[in-house]
């Protein structure tokens, strides 16, 4: 049986791409959890989309065991007393990108402290204060590590300037190290026996464990991750699941090494998994806490607040047979992607799909990817927006996500817009071109600081509409790669905010209408219908595209006739044969203007909205 006393839990959190799974990779080899010939990089990234992209998505635990043999590195004259023991030591890697922000929240929740992993050729970036912060909300002990000491363009005296300032860290806390090379890594592991604390439960009280991930495995259903805060649970005892009151059987608990590995139980403080058999994935939700059945006085862990999405999309299957598909396959990724927000809904000129919420693009991009190559779906996906509330003239008050929804402009009063605390973290030269784009986007500066020499960390706040759509990649642009970008949600402001109807010969179409701040709609309406003349393939008949709000037209293109040249067969006589063709043929087209109908083909409507 394990000591408590020498159980660690921890994380590492960086900004994407400062190489924490590489650090990872690095921890797992000297603690020899896996076997050199099963080594490889990104080992814990086990994705193929993670591999491809570099970047991790999902967090992933992993169970080390670590004998200190001699102390190399002692801060203080008790570190001797750390060098006896063999310790057990939890990992949960974290993503780095602000759109899976969740998904760090809820390791931190599981874990005593964070290994803090700041790239020394890139310094502190705007993910990096976001994560700290969020360690902080959490009581986390934070081990600073200056990463990439090996490569040539490495300052690592700066970037320890730069955690310094930033988070008052002294000098002798501040790890140097390489995940490539290995360098400093034994130091880190050292450091997380010697400062992370040991976690706190009570051995005797029921099985306590807060549910912080879980999968479904098609042969054994349901499978949740726990971290155990109190008592012990043993391989097939009855289980309760409190907030969704469901009753289930441990059939099988286990660690992660890095892959399951059973077990004969879990003990108070430890990482580990459940199988519970359960076939409906709704029943094992994120942040639920499980105890024993029938252990009614057992009182919940805190859990996990409620994510709100910020950018909503719908998702369609291209045929229409494979709705049920999409629904099963929604429904289980869910349960490993617990940010996920859906409901079915149906677009009468494209059909049966999911409006979904997504924490951003890249998340959308990523779920879009999953759902693809996952469960081998052929999707379309609207163009990505935000949720607007409109206050109505009696005062009541509805959420709308799509143009479709949006009241009657007589009957509205007021419409709020999500607004975000914008954070960008940039090198001083950049200034300039960032406030120019953010200004573009009605942004309202609000201060700018230093962060060492040559960093500025800037401030706005930004209507999240204008952030979502290319924002990022305008700042990407103009700081030559090296701005970074940070988030969060300030609150909803009133806005002056109009639906563009789009109209095709005198009709309105639902479908491509869009809901605009007042200052850009006129020049984005033009582009709409400008977009559509492309598409839309030309009829016997001229046909009118407008852009309008409410009754008044703002853009306009026209679509001109197929003509016939009716006269082609004549070969001479009198003009007036002529003219008497052109001109019943002008009857006709008159006519049929007012009864013909226009035909849309799908690829129009799914080219407007697509992102």
């Amino acid at each position: 049986m394990s000591n408590q006393n020498n159980i660690r839990n921890f994380c590492i959190i960086a900004h994407i791409d400062h190489g924490k799974s590489t650090l990872a990779d690095r921890l797992l080899e000297i603690t020899n959890t896996v076997e050199k010939r099963d080594m490889k990089d990104q080992l814990l990234d086990q994705m193929d989309l993670e591999r491809e992209r570099g970047i991790t998505i999902k967090l992933q635990p992993v169970r080390m065991q670590y004998k200190i043999s001699n102390i190399q590195y002692p801060i203080s004259n008790e570190d001797t007393k750390f060098g006896n023991s063999e310790y057990i030591l939890n990992l949960i890697d974290t993503p780095g990108h602000v759109d899976f922000t969740y998904e760090v929240s809820r390791s931190l929740a599981c874990c005593e402290g964070a290994i803090l992993v700041v790239d020394s050729t890139q310094g502190i970036e705007a993910q990096t204060l976001a994560n700290v912060y969020l360690a902080l909300e959490h009581d986390l002990v934070l081990i600073p590590v200056v990463n990439k000491i090996d490569l040539p363009n490495s300052d690592r005296q700066k970037t320890a300037a730069e955690l310094k300032a930033a988070f008052g860290f002294k000098e002798e806390e501040i790890i140097y190290a390489s995940g490539k090379t290995g360098e400093g890594v034994e130091e880190i592991l050292q450091a997380v026996v010697k400062r992370v604390p040991p976690p706190k439960g009570e051995q005797e009280k029921p099985f306590r464990g807060l549910i912080f991930d879980s999968a479904y495995d098609i042969h054994r259903g349901v499978i949740v991750f726990v971290r155990c805060f109190d008592g012990k649970l043993n391989p097939r005892q009855k289980i309760y699941m409190i907030g969704s009151q469901t009753q289930a059987e441990s059939l099988e608990v286990g660690y992660f090494h890095p892959k399951m590995e059973k077990c004969d139980g879990l003990k108070t403080g430890e990482v580990g998994y459940i199988v519970t058999g359960l076939r409906d994935v709704s029943k094992a939700r994120v942040g639920d806490t499980v105890t024993f059945n029938g252990s009614t006085a057992v009182e919940p862990l805190p859990g996990y607040k409620h994510i709100k999405p910020m950018v909503y999309a719908t998702i369609f299957p291209v045929s229409g047979d494979d709705y049920p598909l999409l629904r099963d396959a929604m429904e289980k990724l869910k349960l490993s992607d617990a940010a996920l927000d859906f409901e079915p809904v149906n677009i009468p000129s494209i059909g049966f799909g999911f409006r979904t919420g997504f924490l951003g693009l890249l998340h959308m991009d990523i779920v879009q990817e999953r759902l693809t190559r996952e469960y081998n779906l052929d999707l379309v996906l609207t163009a990505p927006s935000v949720a607007y509330r409109v206050i109505k003239t009696d005062n009541s008050g509805v959420y709308i996500h799509n143009p479709a929804e949006f009241p009657d402009p007589s009957v509205i009063k007021e419409i709020y817009e999500p607004w975000m605390a914008v954070n960008i973290l940039t090198p001083s030269g950049y200034i300039g071109p960032i406030m120019e784009i953010a200004t573009q986007r009605r942004a309202i500066s609000k201060d700018i600081k230093y962060i060492g020499k040559d960093r500025v960390d800037m401030h706005f706040e930004m209507p999240l509409a204008n952030i979502i759509l290319d924002f990022y990649d305008k700042l990407k642009s103009v700081s030559s790669g090296y701005a970074s970008l940070n988030y969060d949600f300030i609150e909803e402001r009133l806005g002056d905010l109009v639906k563009v109807d789009i109209l095709v010969a005198g009709e309105p179409v639902p479908a491509l209408a869009a809901i605009m701040h007042r200052s850009v709609a006129q020049t984005e309406g033009k582009e709409l219908v400008e977009k559509l003349k492309r598409l839309i393939p030309r009829h016997q008949f001229e046909i009118a595209l407008q852009a309008a709000i409410g009754g008044k037209v703002i853009a306009r293109e026209t679509i001109s006739a197929l003509r016939k040249d009716v006269t082609g067969y004549l070969y001479g006589g009198d003009v007036t044969r002529k003219m008497k063709l052109l001109n019943k043929q002008k009857k006709g087209k008159k006519r049929m203007k007012k009864i013909g109908k226009v035909d849309i083909p799908q690829e129009a409507f799914l080219a407007v909205l697509k992102k």
